[in-house]
């Protein structure tokens, strides 16, 4: 009996003062209902077929964007380092042991990651390093590699519907430069 007397009373049991919240309610024989009122909303058909197509465009493209451009802010940075490294480099042979430990070294950091990019991916990843560095692909390769590896990749890239001189042009890719805008906005990659 002292258990439940105290139970009864215990703080467990009572409510704060403003907890509670009021509502209108209906009442139907004997049963209290609250009655809560929504706004009113326009329910539509499915997009247009033009409009789903341009989502699945603009997604697609965003997608593609968030996953490369990291890669391209990397590939910046390593250019201007690599660039400022050769400046130091005083012979032909020093330059090229330089430029292979590179190589080496981003193919064991990059690599991978890379090879798994789609042909879309890709080409966008060629207009994002270009708008990073300010060179394209294939001034990049042929400044580095030569002009003869320069050449074969390019025609590589030619073969799975790439070019490696594709530029950042902000009238043709305004799109691409909204989401970069985007995640800088939210300071990603920077």
């Amino acid at each position: 009996m002292f258990f439940l007397c105290l139970t009864g009373r215990s703080l467990a049991q009572q409510r704060p003062a403003g907890d509670s919240v009021a509502v209108r309610a209906i009442v139907v024989g004997t049963d209290t209902i609250p009655s809560i009122t929504l706004s009113i909303f326009n329910v539509y058909d499915r997009l247009p077929k033009r409009l789903r197509k341009e989502r699945e465009r603009w997604t697609r493209l965003r997608n593609a964007v968030y996953v490369t451009y990291p890669y391209a802010v990397s590939a910046s940075r390593v250019l201007k380092d690599v660039s400022r490294d050769l400046d130091r480099c005083t012979s032909k042979k020093q330059r090229k042991e330089y430029l292979a430990s590179k190589e080496k070294e981003l193919k064991a950091q990059f690599g991978d990651k890379l090879e798994n990019l789609s042909v879309y991916q890709g080409k966008v990843l060629m207009k994002l390093i270009h708008r990073e560095t300010g060179e394209n692909c294939y001034e990049i390769i042929k400044e580095l590699k030569g002009g003869f590896n320069a050449r074969m990749y390019q025609t590589v890239a030619f073969f799975f519907g790439g070019n490696l001189k594709s530029e950042f042009n902000t009238q043709d890719d305004r799109d691409i430069e909204l989401i970069v805008q985007e995640i800088q906005l939210y300071n990603r990659f920077n």
